[in-house]
C-alpha cells in the first residue's frame, strides 16, 4: 500500500514537472514580447515623446521593459529550480514571480491613471507646445517632435492648421513667410508652408489631437493586454509552483 502511494507521489511529481516547463516556456515567451513592446515604444515611437508633458508613458514602457528581462530571467532560473528538484530554488522562483507580478501591478495602474488624464494633458500640453516652443533654439528636440508628429499622422496643427497663427515661431521673421511649419505640407519641400491651402497641406478634422490620442490610448491598452497576459501565466505558474513545493516536501519527508 505504502509503495503504491510512493509510485502515485512520483507520478505527481512528474506531472508537476512537466506542466512548469511548459509553463515556463509561456513564461518566457511573454517575458520577450513584454520587453519587445517597451522597447519597441522607447525606438521606435520616442519622437512623440517630446510633446507629452508627463514622463507617465515613457516610465511604463522601462517598467515593461525590466520587468520582461526579469521574467526572461527568471524562466531559465525556474528551469534550473524544476531539473534539480530544490525547494530552496523553487521557493525563489516562487518569490521572484511575485515581484513581477507586483511590478507589472504597478506598470498597469501607472498606464490606468495616464489614460484618464491624457485628452486634458494633450489639449492644454500641445497647444502650449506649438504656441510657445516650437522653433526655439533651446527646445530643437521638441521641435523635432511636433515635425514626426505632423508628418506621421498626416496632420497640422493642435485643433486645425489654424492653430499655428498664434506660434512665435509663425509670427517671427525665422518663419519667412511660412503660414504653417513645412512639415504639414504633404510634400516637404523648403518653404512650402508659405501656401496653406487643402491642395498643399494636411487638413484633418480634429487635429493632431484626436490622432494621437487615438495612438496613445491604443498603445496604452497594447501594453496592458500583454502586461494581463503575463501576470495570468505568473499566477498559473505559483500556483504549480506551490503544489510542486509541497509535493517534494511530502516526497521527502
Amino acid at each position: 500500500m505504502a509503495h503504491c502511494k510512493s509510485e502515485q507521489d512520483d507520478w505527481l511529481v512528474v506531472y508537476l514537472k512537466y506542466l512548469l516547463f511548459v509553463f515556463n516556456f509561456f513564461f518566457w515567451a511573454g517575458g520577450a514580447a513584454v520587453m519587445a513592446v517597451g522597447v519597441w515604444t522607447l525606438t521606435e515611437k520616442s519622437g512623440y515623446l517630446g510633446v507629452l508633458a508627463s514622463s507617465t508613458f515613457a516610465t511604463s514602457a522601462y517598467i515593461l521593459i525590466s520587468a520582461g528581462t526579469l521574467v526572461m530571467v527568471t524562466g531559465f532560473l525556474g528551469c534550473g529550480a524544476i531539473i534539480r528538484e530544490q525547494r530552496g530554488c523553487l521557493s525563489m522562483y516562487f518569490c521572484l514571480l511575485f515581484v513581477i507580478f507586483l511590478v507589472e501591478l504597478v506598470a498597469g495602474v501607472l498606464a490606468h491613471v495616464y489614460y484618464q488624464r491624457l485628452s486634458d494633458e494633450l489639449k492644454q500640453h500641445l497647444n502650449r507646445t506649438l504656441a510657445e516652443n516650437y522653433g526655439e533654439p533651446r527646445a530643437a528636440e521638441i521641435t523635432a517632435s511636433v515635425d514626426r508628429l505632423q508628418q506621421d499622422f498626416k496632420c497640422c496643427g493642435s485643433n486645425s492648421s489654424a492653430d499655428w497663427q498664434h506660434s512665435a515661431y509663425i509670427r517671427s521673421q525665422e518663419a519667412q513667410g511660412r503660414q504653417v511649419p513645412d512639415s504639414c505640407c504633404k510634400t516637404v519641400v523648403a518653404r512650402c508652408g508659405q501656401r496653406i491651402h487643402p491642395s498643399n497641406i494636411y487638413k484633418v478634422e480634429g487635429g493632431c489631437i484626436t490622432k494621437l490620442e487615438q495612438f496613445l490610448a491604443d498603445h496604452l491598452l497594447l501594453m496592458g493586454a500583454v502586461g494581463i497576459g503575463v501576470a495570468c501565466l505568473q499566477i498559473c505558474g505559483m500556483i504549480l509552483t506551490c503544489c510542486l513545493h509541497q509535493r517534494l516536501q511530502q516526497h521527502f519527508y
